[in-house]
């Protein structure tokens, strides 16, 4: 594959990330590549023979970008680079790693079999958020793996009405809701009940946190549809909403949250033996063949 330009992020202040940012960056100088290195863990690293960038620069220069660390280092880079249209590839220096799939043990094999084309190429969608309150937009963000709309404090409910499309679908009083894309079902919605959607669905999957009834199960809903939450005025407390847990923004009563997808694609590059279902077996535990 054509890669001239690559971006590495890594984990701050880990040393088994540096580890691997160091033989990274001899790696790709002897592919001739240029190599930008993301700002917060520069100064982590020793030597030359790279430039210094933030995150967006990375985006709008580099053909590749590869990110070392756990999904959460992931999740934090592809918010950014999705937006750019850069593969990108991880390499798993974190605890589950869904997302980040390349054995520090087994980088410079790796990375051969991708520069040579011999890999595959997934394209996951992420969705965006709104915050509006009184019909005027608060504030904005998107996410990889889940929205999610939660209370301040710890064990407390809430009120809200959820339409899909501007069809009323379901009010419930509960600690909140999960809004999650097939990426994150895997992750938070996962814990919280939610179902396992393979990555190749177009789909969402609403997950009520804790409802104050028997009745409320998740649902899965198409992914083109419009999520939009209707927060109750007799709530009286303010709640908050979060992107991949990263990024929170305040919601208070009577405020609307709007969620769809977002017309930005993260383009992750595999292994050429990469198996979705290999990787639910081993970072699940679930059981091998019998025969």
């Amino acid at each position: 594959m054509g890669f001239h330009t690559v971006g590495l992020i890594g984990k701050h202040a880990h040393q088994g990330a540096n580890l691997s940012l160091q033989a990274l960056i001899v790696y790709l100088k002897q592919k001739d590549c240029r190599v930008i290195v993301e700002q917060s863990c520069a100064s982590q690293l020793t030597g030359n023979g790279f430039e210094i960038a933030d995150l967006d620069t990375i985006g709008t220069q580099a053909d590749l970008a590869i990110v070392v660390g756990g999904d959460g280092n992931m999740l934090g880079a592809a918010r950014v680079l999705a937006k750019h249209n850069v593969a990108v590839v991880g390499i798993n220096r974190g605890n589950l790693g869904f997302l980040t799939d390349i054995n520090p043990d087994d980088i410079e094999r790796q990375l051969d079999t991708i520069f040579n084309g011999d890999c595959q190429i997934e394209q996951r969608f992420l969705l965006e958020l709104e915050v509006y309150r009184d019909g005027q937009l608060q504030s904005t963000n998107s996410a990889v793996n889940e929205v999610v709309m939660h209370h301040g404090k710890v064990a407390h409910m809430m009120e809200f009405e959820v339409y899909l499309d501007e069809n009323f679908v379901f009010s419930q009083r509960s600690d909140g809701l999960i809004v999650a894309t097939p990426t994150g079902s895997t992750a938070y919605s996962l814990s919280g009940g939610g179902p396992i959607l393979t990555p190749n669905l177009d789909a969402l999957s609403l997950v009520p946190m804790f409802p104050h009834t028997l009745s409320a199960r998740p649902i899965v809903v198409d992914a083109n549809s419009t999520v939009r939450i209707k927060v109750s005025p007799e709530n009286r407390d303010n709640l908050q909403v979060s992107c991949d847990s990263h990024i929170v923004l305040t919601v208070l009563p009577g405020d609307e949250i709007i969620i769809r997808k977002n017309p930005a694609k993260l383009s992750l590059i595999h292994p050429k033996d990469y198996n979705y279902f290999n990787v639910l077996r081993t970072k699940l535990g679930w059981g091998s063949k019998l025969y």
